[in-house]
């Protein structure tokens, strides 16, 4: 179940609120112009399924959101529990970076975390199959898929070289829980 928590930047014990409402994620996360949706497959896929499969499943989708945003490449990340290079992957995600273009994500299976930081404050979001998440670029943020990932997402780019992060050099992602699937009430 998608989730929504809010925290003051320095109390990541304590959420200042929590919601599992997807209209409410949404609203919450345009105040800070991230695009929250939830998108549904014309056809049936499997887990397996080739890219092309998977693409063509969400394509009314996926060509709305390229006209809107100008994206002009997409691709189908999968990654499973057993990957071999599942800590390097992750680790490569878990410092507060940014990107200079928008960071878009649609989650077909799985779940992920993503933690937006923002004025003074943070907006943890827990994907699953189904969400796209938006955010702009310029916007910290840090992503975690767990250590033991289990996801399949199409990603949206802009530019060629695709995902180019930009880190802060700040230690606030050690600072907030880490995902772990199953704990995230």
């Amino acid at each position: 179940m998608s989730r929504l928590r809010i925290f003051a930047d320095d109390r990541p014990d304590a959420p200042l609120s929590v919601t599992h409402d997807h209209a409410a994620i949404a609203d919450a996360l345009s105040t800070i112009r991230v695009d929250f949706e939830q998108w549904r497959s014309t056809q049936a896929i499997q887990p397996g399924d080739p890219a092309e499969a998977i693409i063509a499943a969400y394509q009314t989708d996926i060509d709305r959101i390229s006209a809107e945003r100008g994206f002009t490449t997409i691709d189908v990340v999968s990654i499973a529990p057993d990957n071999p290079n599942r800590e390097a992957m992750r680790a490569k995600f878990l410092d507060e970076h940014l990107h200079k273009e928008d960071e878009v994500r649609f989650f077909v299976a799985g779940s992920g975390l993503f933690s937006l930081h923002v004025d003074g404050k943070v907006y943890e979001v827990l994907c699953e199959a189904g969400d796209l998440i938006s955010v702009p670029d310029s916007t910290t943020h840090w992503f975690d898929m767990g250590p033991e990932p289990s996801f399949v997402a199409i990603r949206f780019f802009q530019q060629p070289d695709g995902w180019v992060g930009h880190f802060t050099g700040t230690d606030i992602a050690q600072r907030f829980p880490r995902y772990e699937v199953g704990q995230m009430a």
